[in-house]
Formats: structure tokens, C-alpha cells, sequence
């Protein structure tokens, strides 16, 4: 006997104010079954959260204005009511030190742009998202 019941969505904010890379990683997600919404930097995104309420997964971008990256993280990871979320920073910024320090900030992963969505699949399989990828 096999199971109808559908499987459930994870939903996600992408936060980059690159128009293009937003539409690229939404495609991506929404072929993966994840519920999408975009934020054009920090502070839209915190907004959103706040508005919305946890998402599943975050993946933001490092350079952004308004607010950067980093800092939409550290605010992220300062409110308990985020903590379950996932957080992966996705950026051009490729030096061990900055990736360390997104880490540290709060970020739960990290991948380099450019990326293949070989690559992005694997990094969502890695935080936990292997049901959908």
C-alpha cells in the first residue's frame, strides 16, 4: 500500500538584491517544492520575518544596502523565535575568515557564488532539507 498523503513544504526567503540571483535561486527552490518569498535586503527580510514568521530556510546574500547580510543574521540569531530556522549565507565573498565569521554570527552554512544547483541541492541535503532534494 503506498502513501497519497502529499509531502510537506518548507518555505523559504531569499534575500538578495540582485533581481536576477533572486530568480535564479526561486526557480531552483520552487522545483524543489519549497513555498518562496523575497526580500531585497536586511531590513525588508526582517520585516518579512516578523510579518510572517519563521521560514524553513533563509539564504542570504552578504553585500546587500540597507542592512548587509551579516547583520540580517546577527539579528536573526538574536531573536529566539528564528532559531530553528536555517540560515544559509550565500555570497562572493570566498575567504576562510568571512566564512567563519558568518558562521559565528549565526549563519548555519555558507556556499560560495558562483554555485551549480548540484552544489546548492547538496547544501540544502546537508541542513536537512534531503526530503525534497
Amino acid at each position: 500500500m503506498t502513501n497519497n498523503f502529499p509531502l510537506t513544504s518548507f518555505s523559504a526567503l531569499i534575500v538578495d538584491d540582485c533581481r536576477t540571483t533572486r530568480m535564479i535561486l526561486r526557480r531552483a527552490l520552487e522545483n524543489l517544492s519549497f513555498v518562496v518569498d523575497e526580500a531585497e535586503h536586511g531590513q525588508d527580510a526582517l520585516e518579512r520575518c516578523d510579518a510572517n514568521g519563521s521560514y524553513d530556510l533563509a539564504m542570504i546574500d552578504w553585500n546587500m544596502p540597507v542592512m548587509d547580510g551579516l547583520n540580517l543574521v546577527n539579528a536573526l540569531s538574536a531573536r529566539p523565535q528564528y532559531q530553528d530556522m536555517s540560515i544559509l549565507m550565500i555570497s562572493t565573498r570566498n575567504e576562510l575568515d568571512e566564512m567563519l565569521e558568518a558562521i559565528s554570527s549565526g549563519a548555519t552554512d555558507y556556499l560560495t557564488k558562483p554555485f551549480t544547483e548540484d552544489e546548492l541541492k547538496h547544501k540544502l541535503g546537508d541542513l536537512g532539507f534531503q526530503s525534497k532534494v
